[in-house]
């Protein structure tokens, strides 16, 4: 089969296509031909080296596809399943192996390229908005980049949550797509600075919670942003990674609370992978959850993917395609 590899870290030309072994089902294993994979910033962050990977390695955290073996133990997934799955190693390839206990179905209203799209971001959206921070109606959030991937998915579910929402973008075009998903207010971060507007926005209380997944440049004023006891929610460093700072900003800030989440800490366990993915595949069924597939690009082209991605052009998900 052909998987995209990575033999020593480095710029989008690090991807390279090879020709690999079939992989075969081991005990309580299954393999998926896969349909689509996902593109996220944690692929550009282990091809970059910036999370260190033994070399050589085929990135890629995230696909959907139909079940074409299973391996010994196996139960509850059969051949021919449509399956989807995150935080699953491997998946820049045609096809992948992946735990049973990761996999989940995917519902015949939900296409195959919907849910490649929806599973990391999908579920990275739904931990902050009801686990990280459990949002309440009335509590006021600044998202950034909110018409991205986890953005405009955010957006949405902050809403179904009765969230006041402001959102930052860098572009009219992005602004339009994060106002259609429901934010409330827009802030063309290009134009104005966002903590001063936040907090005009908020006659100077601040938001109760900022969803940040920029990082070295929005870090300092984010902090800015918050009410007292107010939740900083850093959950990605699309801008690179935070400096060093003194805890005690936190206090001087007004007893500010800092967590940095990752997916595969929400996914402890089947049964809160299943409620997550369900709550998502439910939403999309009945049309209550929009997914935006910004581009799809073919397996050989991952490197362009990551170009486009990594230049912060993306309105949406961005998937390969075998």
């Amino acid at each position: 089969m052909r998987a995209v590899r990575v033999h020593q870290p480095g710029g989008p030309e690090a991807l390279v296509v090879d020709d690999v072994a079939m992989p075969e089902p081991t005990a309580n294993t299954v393999r998926v031909k896969v349909e689509a994979i996902g593109v996220n910033f944690i692929d550009i962050y282990h091809r970059s080296g910036l999370y260190p990977m033994e070399t050589p390695f085929v990135p890629g955290r995230e696909a959907a596809g139909v079940v074409d073996a299973v391996g010994e133990g196996v139960t509850d997934v059969q051949v021919g399943d449509r399956v989807a799955f995150a935080m699953v190693v491997d998946t820049y390839a045609e096809y992948v192996l992946a735990p049973a206990a990761q996999v989940v179905p995917v519902p015949d209203a939900v296409s195959l390229e919907t849910a490649a799209a929806v599973m990391l971001q999908g579920m990275t959206a739904h931990y902050l908005a009801y686990a990280t921070y459990p949002l309440q109606a009335g509590d006021k959030a600044l998202i950034h980049a909110a018409a991205g991937g986890v953005g405009l998915l955010l957006v949405q579910i902050a809403k179904r949550c009765g969230a006041y929402i402001i959102g930052t973008v860098s572009t009219d075009e992005k602004a339009a797509l994060a106002k259609q998903a429901g934010a409330d207010e827009i802030i063309l971060y290009t134009q104005t600075d966002f903590e001063s507007e936040t907090l005009r926005l908020t006659n100077h209380e601040g938001v109760h919670v900022v969803y940040d997944s920029v990082g070295q440049t929005t870090f300092d004023k984010s902090l800015n942003c918050l009410r007292p006891r107010g939740y900083l929610v850093l959950f990605g460093q699309s801008s690179g990674p935070v400096e060093p700072f003194n805890i005690q900003r936190l206090m001087s800030g007004g007893s500010l609370y800092l967590t940095r989440p990752s997916l595969q800490h929400y996914l402890l366990t089947r049964d809160e992978r299943l409620q997550r993915a369900g709550d998502l595949f439910a939403w999309i069924a009945a049309g209550e959850l929009d997914v935006r597939i910004d581009r799809t690009f073919a397996l050989d082209e991952a490197a362009a993917a990551h170009e486009y991605l990594a230049g912060r052009k993306a309105k949406g998900k961005i998937l390969l395609i075998p």
